[in-house]
């Protein structure tokens, strides 16, 4: 007699198990409810007033006046009392009306005749007193969606998104003949800059998620949100093997793309904010700052020979979403969907990293020491440094 027939089988039990689950989570329901009914904690009050947070998250300026969307917080329903501008107090009018519970939204729209270039200070005062206050540090009109203004933001776009990248990107035919040193030098370049890429949108998603309504927990938000993308990328980058050639080219561009989104709305935010004067030089920075990305999608190519389509895709895969976050950025702008946009973009770029320093130890074919070899090192300094520099000329 084997050891499975000597070994007892359970009782089956008569309950279903459909039954088993639903108990549980009656409990909690039940639970929740005697906690909402009795509020068991409300001898515990000292007398001092409920604490309140409103987070600002948009501004609107336009030819009606002055329009702020906020996010409500706290332990207890805010109620706004009274709108101040510049010193002096203003009617205005909510939507929706009333008090705003715990994460709930309310757009606050005020017929001020804001002034052309010049500083207005905001202040939100609750029905407790408790006042929030918010700078607009230059008054210019907020794009709207037009023609008039969406091509220009478009063509900006374009030019800080994707012309570096295809301009990278054209540098293939005459890094062909690469050898081994050169590929290793190009392959620890391009970690370089998606290093510096990662630190970059990292600390910049952190800021904005820290600007965020403490509902959306933004320092959480960014950290799961970098997580997920990372190892869902990877988990799909390997679903057959490790990627390389095209297929590595292509993730390059995507963690790229993905910060190129990020980089366009931050540009269409301080476009809409009046924050940035997006001048020549300016926009020379970001194309300088971005063609050594276009290089970076090339180098895991340069030992194959894709159809030219290939090179449009890559193109349009990096650069187009700068396109798309200038349009979104100015037009409907939020620091915890910016930092999540962001997140998303540095767990791709780290999960590219991870790709492009496995395929440069089996292009060296010395493993994980490729990274620290001499040209290897040299790359990398040199792809971080040129993006640190270049950063600088696109600072605002």
């Amino acid at each position: 007699m084997s050891a499975a027939e000597l070994t007892p089988t359970p009782p089956k039990s008569s309950v279903p198990s459909w039954l088993w689950l639903l108990l549980p989570l009656a409990a909690i329901a039940a639970t929740v409810w005697w906690l909402m009914a009795a509020d068991p904690f409300q001898s515990f009050g000292n007398g001092a007033p409920p604490v309140e947070t409103i987070t600002y998250e948009r501004t609107v300026l336009d030819e009606t006046g002055l329009a702020v969307s906020v996010r409500a917080g706290g332990s207890a329903p805010v109620t706004i009392a009274q709108v101040q501008i510049d010193d002096a107090y203003w009617i205005f009018t909510q939507e929706p009306p009333g008090e705003l519970g715990n994460g709930v939204a309310a757009t606050i729209h005020v017929e001020f005749p804001w002034v052309l270039g010049e500083a207005h200070r905001v202040n939100i005062v609750t029905s407790t007193g408790t006042t929030f206050e918010h700078e607009i540090a230059v008054a210019v009109p907020t794009p709207e969606a037009t023609p008039t203004q969406l091509w220009p933001q478009a063509l900006i776009g374009i030019l800080v998104g994707i012309v570096p990248v295809a301009i990278g990107l054209a540098f293939y035919p005459a890094l062909r003949g690469a050898g081994p040193g050169l590929m290793t030098f190009l392959l620890a370049l391009t970690i370089g800059l998606l290093a510096f890429l990662l630190v970059d949108m990292s600390f910049e998603a952190l800021e904005l998620a820290a600007e965020s309504a403490p509902l959306f927990q933004g320092s959480a938000l960014v950290l799961l949100a970098a997580a997920a993308s990372f190892l869902v990328l990877l988990g799909i980058g390997r679903w057959r093997g490790t990627p390389q050639g095209l297929a590595l080219a292509t993730f390059i561009a995507i963690g790229i793309g993905l910060h190129n989104f990020g980089e366009g709305l931050a540009i269409g935010a301080a476009f809409a904010a009046g924050s940035a004067g997006l001048g020549t030089f300016l926009v020379l920075g970001f194309a300088i700052h971005n063609v050594t990305e276009g290089i970076g999608i090339a180098a895991p190519i340069l030992k194959t020979r894709p159809p030219l389509w290939s090179f449009v895709v890559l193109t349009l895969i990096a650069g187009a979403p700068a396109v798309f976050g200038l349009w979104l950025g100015s037009l409907a702008y939020a620091p915890q969907w910016t930092a999540l946009a962001l997140a998303i973009g540095a767990g791709a770029i780290l999960q590219v990293i991870v790709e492009v320093g496995a395929y440069l130890g089996r292009t060296a074919g010395t493993g994980r020491s490729a990274l620290v070899s001499p040209l290897a090192l040299l790359g990398l300094f040199v792809g971080a440094g040129f993006m640190y520099v270049t950063a600088a000329l696109v600072s605002f």
